[in-house]
């Protein structure tokens, strides 16, 4: 069986060789920073728990000076609440996933940036014949949406019987669920484009570098600290991706062959594509008003039951406790559900360090289970390692 829980400090030489197997910008693989992410997520747990107000940004010193430096937690990670899950294999031992939630991407001030595309069309009465192109223009978006991400599963246990890349990222939308009021109204989820075992991509070449003259992984870099470079440099004006050469225009909003699964499976939750792509590799993101997804719905808080044998469960599930110090614990398991009591095996109320009449939280997953679900969900990188090299990836 596999366990979720808060992340922890001793996660953090863990999480860091995680982050080595696959370059991945929302996770470093920098121990001081997964250090000052685990801390602010430590309280943003505690306050979901009732016992902390609003998380405080760690104190850090700045490296090479100028605004956001590479010291400390990132611009992104200093103005949002940051949920960071870790995953046990509780047969096997020891952490071997984590995914994350971030309150507010952006915000007043502060936008999350992407380009919006939009069709224009053209007739010549004279001519008789007309012709469509595509634009695209630089966004930013102040709403401050809540963003799925952080998602990394080690290799080894990706098409394990029990999912547990699935149970890693459909716990977050179990969270969203049990506490809606920390979240936004809206949830955001960007999904990878294609990028080379190189790390390079077809739209940055042909349109970013040109203004923003660093290779894509290094300005990918760059967005782990601040990203007001992107409005000073990219272009405001309308651009026509007809411009661009056939092998650009086609790359656009199009996801790696890796994410087509994790694409159709939040799709299959309420995710939907609006029209909106990064900025650097133009993968599509996907949204949904929080209150649509299904497991988000579907989650209800219960009173925890007497143990029963596994035999005697009818149904199936996500369920969670959060104890008063914000300890979280979550298991995918069976159970029984009758008049708001639920039941559980004595094996997972003993996972979970719950007792009778404790209150917990269940997500009922059967009518959300696909074929074979994807052990990435959103723009997490995770190509296969390179002889030499490995894909990069970066989360805003």
């Amino acid at each position: 069986m596999f366990l979720i829980r808060q992340a922890k400090p001793k996660d953090t030489s863990t999480f860091a060789k995680l982050a080595r197997m696959v370059y991945f910008i929302n996770l470093p693989p920098d121990e001081r920073l997964i250090g000052d992410k685990i801390a602010l997520s430590h309280k943003a747990f505690a306050k979901a728990a009732g016992g902390a107000t609003e998380p405080e940004t760690p104190k850090y010193k700045k490296r090479g000076g100028g605004s956001g430096g590479i010291g400390g937690v990132g611009a992104m990670d200093e103005d949002s609440d940051i949920f960071m899950f870790a995953l046990e294999d509780t047969e096997q031992g020891g952490v071997i996933g984590t995914s994350q939630i971030r309150a507010h991407q952006g915000g007043k001030g502060n936008p999350n940036w992407s380009l919006k595309l939009s069709e224009k069309k053209f007739h010549s009465e004279r001519l008789g014949q007309g012709t469509t192109h595509t634009t695209f223009q630089l966004h930013g978006d102040e709403s401050g949406p809540s963003e799925i991400g952080g998602l990394i599963l080690q290799p080894s246990h990706r098409g394990h019987r029990l999912r547990p890349g699935r149970f890693l990222s459909f716990v977050r939308f179990h969270f969203m669920g049990l506490f809606p009021h920390l979240f936004a109204d809206r949830v955001i989820a960007e999904m990878m484009a294609p990028v080379t075992s190189e790390g390079d991509n077809t739209f940055w070449d042909a349109f970013g570098r040109r203004f923003i003259p660093v290779k894509y992984a290094e300005a990918d870099r760059f967005c782990q600290h601040n990203r007001s470079f992107i409005s000073d440099l990219l272009p405001k004006d309308e651009i026509y991706l007809s411009l661009f050469p056939l092998e650009v225009q086609n790359s656009v909003a199009v996801v790696s062959r890796e994410t087509i699964p994790a694409r159709r499976l939040l799709e299959s939750l309420g995710f939907q594509y609006r029209g909106f792509v990064d900025p650097f590799d133009a993968g599509p993101n996907l949204d949904a008003p929080m209150k649509s997804i299904s497991l988000v719905r579907d989650t209800r808080h219960v009173e925890l039951g007497k143990s029963i044998p596994a035999e005697k469960c009818d149904g199936h599930g996500i369920v969670s406790v959060i104890h008063r110090d914000g300890e979280f614990y979550a298991v995918e398991t069976v159970y029984s559900l009758t008049d708001g009591k639920l039941r559980l095996p004595p094996d997972v109320m003993k996972m979970l360090k719950a007792t009778n009449g404790m209150a917990a939280g269940v997500t009922p997953v059967e009518a959300h289970v696909p074929h074979e679900a994807p052990p990435v969900v959103e723009k997490t990188r995770t190509k296969k390692v390179a002889k030499k090299k490995t894909a990069k990836s970066r989360k805003k």
